[in-house]
């Protein structure tokens, strides 16, 4: 296995899309994302991270059904595959270690 390093917008669209489940395409994922951070995302900035993440092998992706409401375009649902989530976890695992005995320093108001 290849160990990717992750950086913060790459694992906040990976959780998004497993927050998501089976109906993880732009829209909900985006929504995921500000509900949960509290800030705003670029479609822009979505599509370069889901572009980015599917070229290092860490989200699969595949065309639904073409919808009226959409012009007859189809929705990409996009899945995190098992690379992606050993990723996740690795980069878990660092910042745990990282944090671990900074708990009092952090804490601290001045």
């Amino acid at each position: 296995m290849v160990n990717h390093s992750l950086g913060e917008f790459e694992q906040l669209v990976l959780l998004a899309i497993l927050h998501v489940r089976d109906g993880a395409y732009a829209v909900p994922v985006r929504r995921v994302i500000e509900e949960r951070t509290g800030r705003p995302v670029t479609r822009g900035a979505l599509y370069t991270a889901l572009e980015r993440l599917d070229a290092k092998g860490l989200v699969r992706s595949k065309l639904g059904e073409s919808t009226p409401e959409r012009g007859g375009r189809p929705k990409r649902y996009f899945r995190v595959t098992a690379e992606g989530r050993a990723a996740l976890r690795h980069s878990h695992a660092t910042l745990t270690n990282m944090w671990h005995g900074l708990e009092s320093e952090l804490g601290r108001t001045s």
